[in-house]
């Protein structure tokens, strides 16, 4: 298998984007704060992934590039990071590297391409998209087919965090590039996406092979054994969708819920090697032990005037049991710049799940949302817009409910890029007091290895 690399994202995270005439756009800006600038080799660049807090209010992420530069192709492995908030209020957040990336020479992981994920014993778990013990092919030599890790917090205070490879993909019949975030299950099961490998499918060839899977680690049953995983199902890239996003999600009967970003066999769409704008998939679980898991498309996107394409990332609940998520759009249907969707759940008297749009993106507002959505306690949605606003670097915005039928879309802040960040393409995570947490892929203070663009940041926004 050759595969190829761009610098710093996914082959799916690369959207060409023409970014539209300023609107007006209804505005509650928030006051931001850029809490951490990365700046490359030894330290991180290019945040991926949600970030996650710990009981002492420390933050958690990782990054696609920077740390070392053993790897392969692309030269930089990526991190783990710890963040800290200051002794006294008003004082500069402290980062550590909790364990920097050396690649698939040495039996390690390399480039993160989702966020981390804690287990209730205090580990973090999380994916790189190569590295490992698979055999999968870059510009003629072996990076591996991508691994996801575990990272065990010191037994001591003050001691040294250690990183462990929990399974490493095969490609071919197994996964190939695991991306998004990780799930677990109440039993303790990791659950995630490869965007490649499955053994069916024809997706990006010839850099990679086939259209992806849903997998499932389960834990050692004995202390120091390894971990098993079993793929649950492989995409085929035809009605059932291609390039799975992960951030998959449960409902009480078991069943898996994500997305797919491409495939799906509406005809306005080409993307990857495939036709189609993307689907919502269910995967039922199998009614006896060993059973094969059952997939339906519960929604195959459209795209042009009638619908939205290119769902980049998981899905939400509401507690009437609607499914909720972003596209990023772009796929050659017209361009368009993404929107908010909902899937209302079938009833009496309807068999289909029903999509809304509930805003379609634009101008001022940002475009091209490429992560995941958040409710407030209220039943706000949050989000963020890779690009556009009124500077170009992206916005968080809000999405109030303020009326049946119509929610109303605010800008909470727009990126304008060096020293404040840009291109925000993670969930957003909320803090105890109703504070925001995420990431950007770019800009910040300037001044370490990533140039003119910066290497991205972690920042906060308070009302």
């Amino acid at each position: 298998m050759k595969r190829k690399r761009s610098a710093g994202w996914t082959s799916l995270s690369v959207l060409v984007i023409a970014v539209v005439a300023l609107t007006a756009v209804a505005s509650a800006q928030w006051k931001e704060k850029v809490l951490y600038s990365f700046q490359g080799i030894p330290d991180g660049d290019q945040p991926v992934g949600a970030v996650v807090f710990d009981a002492a209010g420390n933050l958690y992420g990782a990054t696609t590039l920077g740390g070392a530069d053993t790897c392969p192709g692309i030269a930089q492995c990526g991190i783990v990071y710890k963040l800290q908030p200051p002794a006294k209020k008003g004082g500069p957040w402290s980062e550590t590297e909790l364990y920097i990336f050396k690649g698939q020479k040495f039996n390690d992981g390399e480039t993160p391409v989702g966020g981390v994920i804690f287990d209730t014993a205090g580990n973090l778990y999380g994916t790189t998209a190569y590295g490992g013990s698979g055999g999968c092919i870059l510009l003629g030599g072996v990076v591996g087919c991508g691994t996801v890790y575990k990272m065990t917090p010191p037994k001591t205070k003050g001691g040294r965090w250690t990183e462990s490879v929990v399974y490493s993909f095969q490609g071919g019949t197994d996964g190939d590039f695991p991306s998004g975030d990780l799930t677990f299950d109440s039993a303790g099961n990791l659950y995630g996406a490869t965007q490649y490998g499955g053994g069916f499918g024809s997706c990006n060839a010839p850099f990679f092979q086939f259209c992806g899977t849903i997998f499932r680690l389960s834990p050692p049953k004995t202390k120091g054994g390894k971990w098993t995983e079993k793929v649950l199902y492989s995409f085929k890239s035809g009605t059932d969708g291609a390039n799975p996003n992960g951030g998959l999600l449960f409902d009480s009967k078991g069943a898996i819920y994500g997305t797919a970003y491409s495939g799906g066999g509406t005809s306005n769409c080409y993307a990857d090697g495939v036709v189609g704008c993307g689907t919502v998939f269910q995967l039922t679980p199998p009614s006896k032990r060993g059973g094969v898991w059952d997939e339906v498309t519960i929604h195959r996107f459209r795209g042009g005037s009638e619908d939205t394409n290119t769902p980049m990332a998981g899905l939400i609940w509401d507690k009437n049991g609607h499914l909720y998520g972003t596209t990023a759009g772009g796929q050659n249907s017209g361009g368009d710049d993404g929107a908010i969707y909902r899937l209302a759940p079938p009833s009496k008297g309807r068999s289909q799940w029903v999509e809304t749009l509930l805003h379609r993106l634009g101008g001022a507002e940002g475009v091209s949302p490429m992560a995941g959505l958040i409710f407030d306690e209220v039943g706000q949605l949050f989000g963020t817009a890779s690009v556009g606003g009124t500077h170009g670097g992206g916005t968080v915005f809000r999405l109030n409910p303020n009326r049946p039928g119509a929610w109303t879309l605010s800008v909470l802040h727009a990126f304008s890029g060096t020293p404040d960040g840009s291109y925000p393409t993670a969930r957003i995570t909320f803090d105890k007091s109703g504070n925001i947490y995420s990431t950007t892929q770019q800009s910040g203070r300037t001044g370490g290895g990533c140039g003119n663009q910066g290497c991205g940041t972690v920042f906060m926004a308070a009302p």
